[in-house]
């Protein structure tokens, strides 16, 4: 079972808490209406699939109902970091530099 870190909250619980809402830090286009179909696509459709750390987003739905960001290593499952909607993505390199 994973565990999940709410930053709202402030409490780590299993994932049943949660639930998963795509990846995350996707900007939305500024005209949307001049986009072709192939790029409309694109945009609603087509995501990375990266083999290691990936943002994703999340959401608390049985606690505070918030969104919130988590990185999220795909080979281990291990949640390695959790931050708040809207916040830049961590820069993990410092991290790493101090273990």
């Amino acid at each position: 079972m994973l565990l999940i870190h709410c930053p709202y909250c402030d409490e780590t619980l299993p994932e049943l808490e949660f639930a998963y809402a795509g990846e995350a830090h996707i900007d939305r286009p500024a005209d949307p209406a001049s986009l072709s179909d192939e790029e409309w696509r694109d945009y609603l459709f087509i995501r990375s699939n990266v083999k290691g750390t990936h943002a994703e987003r999340w959401r608390h739905i049985h606690g505070c109902a918030r969104f919130f960001n988590a990185l999220r290593d795909t080979v281990s499952d291990e949640f390695i970091t959790t931050y708040p909607a809207g916040q830049a993505r961590p820069d993990l390199t410092i991290k790493e530099a101090a273990e």
